[in-house]
């Protein structure tokens, strides 16, 4: 939120209350006829959800979640229209390399439903444009008014522009030749496996190593080709990718770095029977082309932010739909962008953390506007407040504090303020301020002085340590909220997480101490960057539980040690024996990072009614991330249907008070 404060209706006009005959065309919008008292009287917040993916239906959850069921104290009902571009209910598109890899059934991808009668889907449903004037999204089925739009149009695969690549019928892709974004794409992939025996997969990102691990794992002769210096060469250094490319090799997948793809060699061209016969790579250092044959082609060249609906709306647009920190556009404030599609100032990452952190803070903007007290007009995030004298404005002060159930709905606390700065702030319950994290140089961040403790030079591994001379950890500072930048690759045989600070292009910043173990023989790498008494980066290849270790040091933001490099050698020793019975798992460790699930709230969901990992993932939204905690989430609910914690005579799953708690065990999704 730009300023502090959201707003109930149009710029600089009161919202009527229910039962007053002050409503624009003095009814309901929508032509629904206004009644006496209650909030059926007043016209409903209609928000129109453009998108039915992994973040538009989580936004839609969110929303309903966060304003609450309609009641009295509401201003306005709400209702909620959601217009899916497939036929599909949403899946995980995350898991579709899961799937090529024959170790998802599609059936599987299938997420929660909100399963709220205020939320209308539209499935099959494209948005063809956006009326501004009249406030309405079009679409082949008709026209649906909105109070709010929300653009959660995702993005598509971006296809190059190399010969041979359009000399399909009617200049679409030829056969053999898929990208991957869609549930078709995954099922047309895995058709094309049964006849095909060799790969080409142009692209050596994370969906691109996850494709090709996967048509490994299914018998075909693979081979990546990658501009770049390593594979995953924006999340890996040279040492790191080196690792991954031994990996790599034993899984039979050859790697082709540093060329590019001058054209795709077709048979039966100009034709019905084009199809798909190698492709000619050029060294980026010379001109001696050779030429891959394949019979499949698999294109994971990145994406495209689908922004053609707001480009015809007259939004601005730039690679995304260009966005403020409200998440609504400069030139329509009743008009927001979020995910893959959106552009905020802080940039995009692609990753679905940064869409679903996204969707809570705008559930959170709206929300607000639907649940504020009625009379009380708030300007829009991102509005101009500068000549708003007649507007009244939310202040949590302690003569004025929002009611218990907008502050329970929201799930906000008075943050701290300046002397004079009394504009409402946005944080999680109990935060009391969000320092900048000590990520950029630029900041002024992470500066450390004093003296480092050298390692033994008869150190077992390679450890390196790139630090300024004389240089400590400073003492550690508030950390910030959990990031949304953990990549994890999911490919059958390869185990790389990457966080924060990390791969070949990174900018140099003396106030980063990095430290290494490299072991590229065995196909594993260790690197992490710390700064101000915090993990602000890490790379992890062929280290699974390491990368688990660092991963949540990484998300809850956990001071790391005076010596940083016992966060290397501490997993490295030999650790204790797991936990044989998940009733001496603390109920904070988290199972499912992506959403921040824990084993306690995963216990919680049990004694609410959860009987099944599909309920335990439509209470909890544990599974619906990357689905690596999966297998830990099954182990507990079986564990749970034998000994539940709330049957006498069971052993509790909460440490006794007094107790020394066991330490957490390492599980991560």
């Amino acid at each position: 939120m730009t300023d502090g404060t959201a707003e109930l209706s149009e710029p600089g006009r009161a919202m009527a209350r229910p039962g007053s005959d002050d409503l624009p065309g003095g009814g309901a919008r929508g032509g629904e006829p206004l009644g006496g008292g209650g909030p059926a009287a007043a016209a409903p917040f209609r928000v129109v959800v453009v998108g039915n993916g992994m973040v538009g239906s989580r936004f839609a959850a969110d929303l309903l979640a966060t304003a609450g069921p309609d009641q009295e104290h509401r201003a306005r009902p709400l209702r909620v229209t959601v217009l899916g571009d497939e036929e599909y209910d949403p899946y995980n598109r995350v898991l579709l390399s899961e799937v090529v890899a024959g170790r998802a059934d599609i059936g599987a991808l299938t997420l929660p439903s909100t399963g709220d009668e205020r939320a209308e889907v539209h499935r099959g449903a494209p948005a063809i444009a956006i009326d501004r004037s009249s406030r309405t999204v079009l679409t082949s089925d008709g026209a649906f008014p909105y109070d709010a739009v929300v653009l959660a149009t995702g993005s598509s695969a971006r296809i190059p522009d190399v010969p041979g690549l359009g000399s399909g019928p009617g200049g679409t892709l030829p056969a053999g030749v898929h990208a991957l974004r869609t549930l078709d794409d995954a099922r047309e992939i895995v058709a094309a496996t049964s006849n095909a025996r060799r790969a080409v997969v142009i692209g050596a990102g994370v969906l691109g190593l996850e494709v090709a691990c996967g048509l490994a794992r299914r018998g075909l002769a693979v081979t990546v080709v990658h501009g770049g210096a390593s594979p995953m060469d924006r999340q890996l250094g040279p040492d790191a990718g080196l690792a991954a490319s031994r990996t790599l090799a034993e899984l039979g997948i050859a790697v082709r770095t540093g060329v590019r793809t001058r054209e795709v060699v077709v048979r039966g061209a100009g034709g019905r029977g084009a199809a798909v016969a190698g492709v000619v790579l050029v060294p980026d250092a010379g001109d001696d082309a050779d030429e891959v044959p394949t019979d499949l082609l698999v294109l994971a060249c990145g994406t495209v932010p689908e922004a053609t609906l707001a480009r015809t709306a007259g939004l601005t647009v730039d690679r995304g739909v260009v966005v403020g920190h409200g998440l609504a556009s400069p030139d329509d404030p009743d008009v927001y962008a979020i995910g893959d599609c959106a552009q905020p100032p802080e940039g995009g990452t692609g990753l679905i953390a940064q869409g679903w952190e996204q969707s809570r803070r705008l559930a959170a903007l709206l929300a607000l506007r639907v649940l504020s007290e009625p009379g009380r007009a708030l300007p829009r995030p991102g509005s101009d407040t500068s000549g708003a004298a007649a507007r009244l404005h939310v202040r949590f002060t302690d003569d004025e504090r929002p009611s218990m159930a907008l502050r329970i709905a929201l799930g906000v606390e008075q943050g701290g303020r300046s002397p004079g700065d009394e504009r409402l702030e946005m944080l999680p319950t109990g935060v009391s301020s969000l320092p900048a994290p000590p990520l950029a140089a630029s900041r002024g961040e992470g500066v450390m002085t004093g003296a480092s403790s050298a390692l033994p030079a008869d150190s077992p591994a390679a450890l390196s340590v790139d630090t300024p001379v004389g240089s400590a950890v400073a003492p550690a500072r508030t950390p910030p909220t959990a990031p949304t930048d953990v990549v994890r690759l999911k490919a059958a045989g390869l185990d790389v997480v990457a966080m924060g600070v990390c791969g070949a292009r990174r900018a140099h910043d003396p106030s980063h101490r990095t430290l290494r173990l490299t072991d590229p023989d065995a196909g594993r790498h260790v690197e992490v960057v710390v700064a101000g008494g915090f993990l602000v980066g890490a790379t992890v290849v062929g280290a699974p539980q390491i990368g688990a270790d660092l991963t949540a040091t990484y998300t809850r933001r956990v001071p790391v040690p005076a010596d940083p490099a016992h966060l290397l050698l501490q997993p490295v020793a030999q650790a204790a024996a797991p936990a044989s019975d998940p009733t001496h798992m603390p109920d904070r460790t988290t199972v499912c990072s992506c959403n921040g699930v824990t084993k306690g709230d995963i216990v919680a969901s049990w004694r609410e009614g959860a009987r099944s990992t599909t309920d335990i993932a439509r209470a909890t939204r544990a599974t619906t991330g990357c689905g690596g905690c999966k297998d830990v989430v099954c182990g507990l609910a079986d564990w749970l249907r034998k000994a539940d914690p709330e049957q006498p005579g069971t052993a509790s799953a909460t440490p006794r008070a007094g107790g020394r708690a066991p330490e957490p065990v390492p599980v991560h999704g």
